[in-house]
């Protein structure tokens, strides 16, 4: 995962933390939240939408080259910084793209303020506490073999981050997970409160599951699906949960048909 040509780079200063940002394209903002264990880079689905939008890719604060805010220890005071940072930047009429625990972060936001936000799409977001199955534990299997099960099977894991794991990208790995870790620990992956709050948020939502999802359950996405008032859910045939990896193309389709 290295950052394209076609990025920059740059840091900005949020509520006393340094927060590193990738940005390219134009048209519409679009504002990608990523996975718990990083941004990992410029990537294929990044580039695909860049030539619609303009996109912008945070490492949220405690995660890779930003600032750990020591005092977070919860998604919603991630949700409150990714708004202070939306206000910081400028930006209005904002889709959230959130990945994963991003997803978790843009679903807290929605119930917070929807004021800047033109909508949000939610790939195999965590959140809600499964009705049946349950989150994947991140905190009790090696980083390597958790970040696989979000692939629909080894070999397409291999051709993402081949058969030997960059020693980089492995230390990276740990280094997020501390970050997860304060803020998703008890209870994990969910918040007993969001229930309650999404039926009042309106936003036009996009839900992307893999039909393959290993990590979040398909419930997850039916509980969404049925509490968001303006909520939409495309299931991957074949997918897991990792479909900004797996399928790029066609999230970028999906994503780029919300919008018009």
């Amino acid at each position: 995962m290295t950052t394209s040509a076609s990025a920059t780079s740059r840091k900005v200063q949020l509520a006393g933390c340094d927060v590193h940002l990738l940005e390219a394209g134009s048209g519409p903002p679009l504002l990608v939240l990523h996975h718990s264990f990083g941004a990992l880079g410029w990537h294929r689905v990044h580039e695909l939408l860049s030539e619609r939008f303009s996109v912008t890719l945070p490492d949220l604060p405690g995660y890779a080259t930003s600032t750990m805010p020591d005092w977070a220890r919860d998604p919603r005071d991630m949700a409150i910084l990714v708004h202070q940072l939306i206000e910081l930047l400028g930006l209005r009429d904002v889709t959230l793209l959130g990945l994963g625990f991003g997803g978790f972060i843009a679903a807290e936001m929605a119930t917070m303020s929807t004021g800047r936000l033109a909508g949000m799409v939610l790939v195999g977001a965590p959140g809600l506490k499964p009705e049946s199955g349950e989150i994947m534990d991140q905190m009790l299997i090696d980083h390597v073999d958790y970040v696989k099960a979000g692939f629909r099977d080894e070999e397409s894991f291999e051709r993402v981050f081949g058969a030997e794991i960059d020693p980089e990208i492995r230390n990276l790995w740990q280094f997020n997970r501390v970050m997860t870790a304060r803020v998703c620990w008890k209870p994990y992956m969910f918040n007993r409160r969001l229930p309650h709050l999404l039926r009042q948020v309106e936003l036009p939502t996009l839900l992307v599951w893999g039909e393959q999802d290993r990590i979040v359950p398909l419930s997850v996405a039916r509980q969404y699906e049925r509490l968001l008032p303006n909520a939409r859910l495309e299931i991957l045939p074949g997918a897991g949960h990792l479909v900004d990896f797996e399928e790029p193309e066609r999230l970028a389709q999906l994503i780029e048909a919300r919008a018009r």
